[in-house]
């Protein structure tokens, strides 16, 4: 999702940037209530909190980790600690009305407490789980949320403890809820070294990523970066690479009329028959077939 106001470490320009919520330390969980006038631009970004987004009035494209999928009116994401993720829209259902995001912000550390803290809170700790790869929970889950969602924003957040386990609590028993990527999502309790290969890939995915550069980074020898990263990635690097390149060329392909050949430059590929290839493995269609299912609002 797109936040204005909200600081970010923008050495990550090229890819994903490292957005830093703003923390009360009194409280354990943040919000932020979003109002936009314009649209809902693509920024890839990532945190280490987890994430739950309501979204209204609107309806687009949700991209998190490797996965793209479609949303409208009073969907409800959960995005686990960070994933890189980004919501885009330009098509708002009710004209005179804004563009809109209910946002909390909650630490997975906090959430596995909360769920070993009692047996009636024990469902937690599968969402937490769960919630790796993000997840879309169903309508009639997202339905029966947002009456508790609004409470949340209507009280002083110090007020809103019992309303948040309790919303949590209900979301955990969703077995309808959908997983939005196919990559574990890198958790909180991660070594810094893979915080540092993560902001690396994303702040030069476009460019050449070549291995010797990664493995300085992580001061590992490369042997060692093949593991370490498959172990917290569930996914090896190159494959990790072709996945952010691909997802960003999605955003492309739905955002703009660029040319096909110009944006599989731009995401990091010298030949367009190997971007054709890629793409079409992983999204099981050509680039032009997918910008014309998907972009809206383009003249």
């Amino acid at each position: 999702m797109y936040y204005i106001g909200v600081m970010v470490d923008i050495g990550s320009h090229n890819g994903s940037i490292r957005e830093v919520v703003p923390r009360r330390t009194h409280l354990s969980w943040q919000r932020l209530d979003r109002r936009l006038e314009n649209g809902i631009p693509f920024l890839w970004h990532h945190h280490p909190e987890m994430e739950l987004t309501l979204t209204l009035n609107c309806r687009g494209q949700r991209f998190v980790g490797d996965g793209v999928s479609s949303f409208t009116d009073g969907d409800l994401a959960l995005v686990g600690p960070n994933m890189p993720h980004s919501w885009v829209s330009d098509e708002r259902l009710d004209p005179d009305q804004p563009f809109a995001a209910m946002v909390l912000w909650f630490d997975r550390d906090w959430l596995v407490d909360m769920g070993q803290s009692a047996p009636e809170l024990g469902a937690l700790l599968t969402l937490a789980e769960r919630a790796r790869r993000g997840l879309a929970f169903s309508k009639g889950h997202a339905l029966r949320a947002r009456p508790m969602i609004a409470q949340l924003f209507a009280q002083p957040p110090q007020d809103g403890f019992t309303i948040l386990l309790e919303l949590l609590r209900q979301l955990a028993s969703d077995d309808e809820a959908t997983p939005l990527a196919s990559l574990t999502a890198v958790t909180r309790d991660s070594n810094m070294r893979i915080d540092r290969i993560l902001n690396y890939l994303h702040a030069n995915y476009t460019g050449d990523v070549r291995l010797e550069d990664l493995a300085a980074v992580a001061a590992l020898s490369p042997s060692g970066l093949h593991r370490m990263f498959r172990k917290h990635m569930d996914s090896n690097i190159s494959d990790y690479l072709t996945n952010l390149r691909i997802g960003e060329a999605c955003a492309r392909l739905t955002a703009s009329d660029t040319p096909i050949g110009i944006i599989s430059h731009e995401v990091g590929y010298a030949s367009q028959a190997n971007f054709n290839r890629h793409f079409v493995r992983l999204r099981g269609m050509t680039p032009r077939a997918y910008r014309k299912a998907h972009r809206r609002g383009i003249s």
